[in-house]
């Protein structure tokens, strides 16, 4: 029989839980409705969460992205060595977009905030979110050293006791194509985490809680325990896989070996290719972000995601391929690659659990940047100058017992942007946006469509695009017998091939044409319920 105090205290802790959680997701959302740039605000392109003082996430908002959250999972204990807990004081926030620091490429910007209560640090809150501009060559994967990819920022303080560091912005606004944005994305990243302080300390006052330690431990043990028992009933054993895209110089491989034991999954990316000279390299916090996130999705999905969660998942990265990239190596579109990494979790696990695992979908974002002006015109430009970035996503794998689904971020999790709100923002023009029929695999599950994109300039001008697409020459691959996703395309409306990744300028009375891929279907295709093909008919999706 259950003690009584015991079950009150275990009563007690749940909604205490419950409340971290919402405290967290409040953080995100005051992101969200404070943030300058349309990637925030629109897209949700950021991470949330709260951490001990040993730099250990206890929770993390609903809101964000796995590259960001489990990556900033690993950034906060960067802060701590630089600035140790018991040197902040109420109001410091501290700032980097250091790829190897924090989530990859510089676009990220990631802040940390202590939160105190009765004069005494208790706990730090970090987001992150991916801006608009940082200067340089721009978001594309033309640099050849992260040098060349825009403003490199260190971890320093940008507030100091409520107080900004004027140097600081004087070189942030130095640096980037939207200055005000930019600015204003960093007060919008304080004052999130500024609020997340505000209610923690509610919640402690509330629950008259000296510190977080009791409650850390508690959701860390929990956490430990249900993973390590998710992964005890999986089939131990050794399973490999491996995916391709299509990289920028030549065609990239990506391998993995994955090792179930009864305590921890081991994955070796042995045979992996090697470093690219341009910015598709992924630094090994993103991989290790990505291809937990994979392995989570299946293994433990029900399993908050904190340090405990993720810590039985391990990871051998040799130094040397492109998902280990050294400084100064280009990063700026890790994404391209990186997210590729739960389709290749997948693989492998598909042979441990295959009634778990998706198709093949098209996983990395169609976010073209979109520039314009005298930067690309010069004296001559009909159009103001403007950089912007839309996000977009082609079809998800089918799933063993649904269809895929249609123009949906995964593994990014991000949405689809609006294109009133990239209107509203730039002089560019969306003339098309729809689903692209037959694009998903086909099999008794079908994937899930692509879709069919024009973009011009107002009055047709000239502007130009950063090229950042995958899964045209090596689309998303069907399972179990299910056919591959269609391949994505890149041109424009007068049927011009361009390159898929790389700055390229789109001539004035051109439009740029998108075909974004469809995700691989699951299993026979004989096999589909006579209804389904019936719809499908109907709806003219295939």
């Amino acid at each position: 029989m259950t003690d009584a105090p015991e079950a009150l205290a275990a009563i007690q802790r749940q909604i205490q839980w419950n409340r971290l959680i919402a405290v967290v997701e409040e953080q995100a959302q005051i992101m969200i409705r404070t943030a300058f740039s349309t990637t925030v605000r629109e897209a949700g392109d950021l991470s949330a969460g709260i951490f001990d003082l040993r730099g250990r996430m206890l929770a993390q908002a609903v809101t964000g992205t796995p590259g960001h959250v489990n990556s900033m999972m690993e950034s906060v204990g960067h802060f701590l060595a630089k600035f140790p807990a018991e040197g902040m004081k109420p109001g410091d926030h501290y700032i980097t977009n250091d790829p190897w620091l924090g989530t990859g490429h510089l676009h990220d910007l990631t802040v940390v905030t202590p939160a105190f209560r009765n004069g005494r640090i208790v706990g730090l809150f970090a987001n992150t979110a991916h801006v608009i501009d940082v200067g340089g060559l721009g978001m594309g994967p033309e640099g050849r050293s992260v040098f060349e990819e825009g403003l490199y920022i260190p971890i320093v303080k940008c507030f100091d006791q409520g107080r900004a560091n004027e140097t600081f912005f004087d070189i942030l606004r130095a640096g980037t194509r939207t200055p005000a944005e930019l600015e204003g994305d960093v007060y919008s990243l304080c004052a999130c985490n500024d609020a997340g302080a505000r209610r923690l300390v509610e919640m402690m006052d509330e629950f008259a809680m000296d510190s977080l330690d009791e409650l850390a431990e508690s959701i860390f043990e929990a956490s430990s325990r249900a993973t390590l028992a998710e992964i005890a009933r999986l089939p131990p054993g050794e399973y490999a896989a491996q995916i391709s895209s299509d990289g920028y110089e030549a065609p990239v491989t990506l391998k993995a070996r994955m090792t179930i034991a009864e305590d921890h999954i081991a994955v070796d990316y042995a045979g992996t290719s090697g470093l690219s000279g341009r910015g598709i390299n992924v630094p090994a916090a993103y991989t290790r972000a990505y291809a937990c996130f994979g392995i989570k999705c299946v293994v433990a999905p029900e399993v908050p995601n904190n340090w405990a969660s993720l810590l039985p998942f391990r990871m051998d990265i040799p130094e040397g391929c492109i998902l280990n990239a050294p400084r100064p190596f280009p990063v700026a579109v890790r994404h391209v690659v990186g997210q590729l990494l739960p389709d290749l979790m997948m693989g492998c696990l598909h042979q441990a659990v295959p009634e778990r695992v998706t198709a093949e979908g098209s996983s990395c974002l169609w976010n073209p940047p979109l520039r314009g002006g005298g930067q690309v015109s010069g004296a001559d430009a009909e159009l103001p100058d403007f950089e912007v970035i839309t996000f977009n996503s082609g079809g998800t794998g089918a799933r063993p017992g649904q269809d895929g689904l249609d123009g949906t971020a995964f593994p990014s999790g991000v949405r689809t942007m609006p294109v009133e709100a990239t209107e509203n923002v730039a002089p560019v023009i969306f003339w098309k946006k729809e689903l692209r029929p037959g694009s998903g695999g086909a099999g008794r599950m079908r994937g899930g469509l692509g879709q069919v994109m024009e973009i011009g300039a107002k009055n047709d001008a000239e502007f130009a695009v950063n090229a950042i697409f995958d899964r045209v020459a090596h689309p998303p691959r069907g399972r179990d017998g299910g056919g591959d996703g269609a391949p994505g395309w890149v041109g424009l409306t007068d049927g011009t091939l361009l390159r898929t990744k790389g700055f390229q300028v789109i001539p004035r009375g051109k439009r740029l044409r998108l075909l974004l891929p469809g995700g691989g279907g699951m299993g026979d295709p004989a096999e589909r319920d006579p209804a389904l093909v019936k719809r499908d008919i109907a709806d003219g999706l295939v």
